[in-house]
């Protein structure tokens, strides 16, 4: 944020003196259009102690609209006007502003632009949390809102210590969450590559058909909105972003959808597997149904998974949990949740392709398995499939962390990498490989914004 020079600030004053002001009013939202205009507009600036005026580009000619503040309409000091910075089309500006002020936008022309004034929040802001893709298929995808309402869990306490069921009952989701709109274009199309501004994005027409849309709690982490999305086109590269409430705008992320021959279908809102949210070989789900949720999962294979779960914990609690300490930093929570991770991403493996032979040769190769049909030999409880899948073996870290959260006289037993861990999990994705040694791994997560996934995290 800079001060101008004399001459200009001569020319702002001669206009403020000279133009009609709209007062822009605390908290509101102001969506302006201009076509041509003989003077630049200009808006009065409620008085504060604090301040802060945020703009966002939606859509400009040749040159970009330039915002210039001053906080003291009554002075000639160069020292009373700053021009907005605009970083990918947005910008804002905190100050005092007790003898009022005003904001003069210049070249407007062939320009449409977003102002706010608030004494609280950023209203325009680019979030520095991303959208979270789920998985796709040849046509479908399924993606999330960075979280919001933060679950805060309050431990049982002795000699009332329960633990979760093992179908996990869903609490209310919050009563005013944030509105979320989705939107998604293919990379060729270059969205990523133009204005960074909910308001430019929002205009884009958006690829695919929304199939459903609501709230779900993954995790711990909060409630996101949950996207499934059809009718995308197979091997093509996608840009999405989320935007929130209008103008935040949280993204991009990229994936890229299967091949047309891919045939396993989506897996996701299952209580008892919240973060399952991926392609897992099941057949082609009954119509009117695309992919499977908790009321079209086959009991044959959800009865197996509840009932070791149910199995579970019922060993756990016979640990004095409440009473006694196993961990100064595990509880019998944190291990039937770790516990419950590990569960779902060995019951439900997760389908997946090579990489393109586009992929960078520097990239690290999935964990994936061979070629298989039939029966699963992770899960016999899988009902048969015809055609042929690949899938990504689940990352060694989620069988870690069981082991580290969960009491010694449980027996969690992972392998060990420099033995056989390779043949049957994902080995130096999140964890080293090394026997003892956590983290610090080749990828550091399972996935990430380009749609790479490496290891199942379940």
């Amino acid at each position: 944020m800079r001060t101008l020079p004399q001459s200009l600030w001569c020319l702002i004053h001669a206009t403020l003196a000279v133009s009609a002001q709209e007062l822009l009013t605390l908290n509101t939202l102001y969506s302006l259009s201009f076509s041509s205009q003989s003077s630049d507009p200009t808006f009065s600036l409620p008085q504060a102690q604090q301040l802060t005026v945020s703009v966002a580009i939606c859509s400009s000619g040749i040159t970009s609209p330039a915002f210039l503040v001053t906080n003291n309409t009554a002075s000639t000091s160069t020292t009373d006007v700053f021009e907005i910075p605009l970083h990918n089309g947005f910008g804002n500006w905190t100050g005092t502003t007790l003898q009022g002020g005003s904001l003069v936008v210049q070249n407007v022309a062939q320009a449409s632009f977003q102002v706010a004034a608030s004494t609280g929040d950023l209203v325009h802001e680019l979030l520095p949390a991303l959208p979270l893709l789920g998985d796709t298929t040849n046509t479908q995808t399924l993606i999330f809102s960075s979280p919001i309402s933060p679950i805060e869990l309050s431990p049982s306490t002795y000699p009332n210590y329960t633990l979760p069921p093992a179908n996990l009952s869903i609490p209310s989701p919050p009563s005013s969450p944030p509105s979320f709109s989705l939107v998604i274009a293919p990379t060729s199309s270059g969205l990523a590559s133009g204005l960074q501004t909910a308001c430019s994005i929002n205009s884009t027409s958006s690829s695919g058909s929304v199939l459903s849309n609501d709230l779900w709690l993954r995790d711990n982490h909060g409630w996101r909105s949950q996207w499934l999305v059809d009718d995308l086109t197979p091997s093509t590269n996608y840009t999405a972003y989320v935007i929130q409430d209008q103008v935040k705008l949280s993204g991009p992320i990229y994936f890229t959808t299967k091949s047309p021959s891919f045939s396993c279908p989506l897996v996701h809102s299952l209580p008892f597997c919240p973060s399952t949210s991926y392609a897992v070989p099941l057949p082609t789900p009954q119509s009117p149904a695309t992919s499977y949720n908790s009321s079209t999962l086959p009991q044959t294979v959800s009865d197996p998974l509840l009932q070791y779960m149910t199995n579970f914990t019922t060993m756990l609690l016979t640990f004095p949990c409440g009473r006694d300490l196993y961990s100064p930093l595990q509880t019998c929570e944190s291990c039937q949740e770790a516990y419950r991770a590990w569960l779902c991403s060995v019951s439900f493996p997760r389908c997946a392709e090579p990489p393109s032979s586009s992929s960078s040769p520097s990239s690290p190769t999935p964990a994936l398995t061979t070629p298989q049909s039939g029966m699963n030999a992770r899960n016999p409880y899988l009902p048969n499939v015809t055609y042929s899948y690949q899938t990504v073996l689940p990352c060694l870290e989620v069988c870690s962390a069981a082991d580290r959260a969960c009491p010694n006289f449980l027996g969690i037993k992972c392998p060990v990498p420099r033995f056989n861990a390779a043949s049957s999990y994902g080995v130096g994705y999140i964890d080293q490989g090394e026997q003892g040694v956590l983290g610090g791994g080749s990828t550091g997560a399972a996935q990430d914004r380009w749609g790479n996934v490496w290891c199942n995290s379940g």
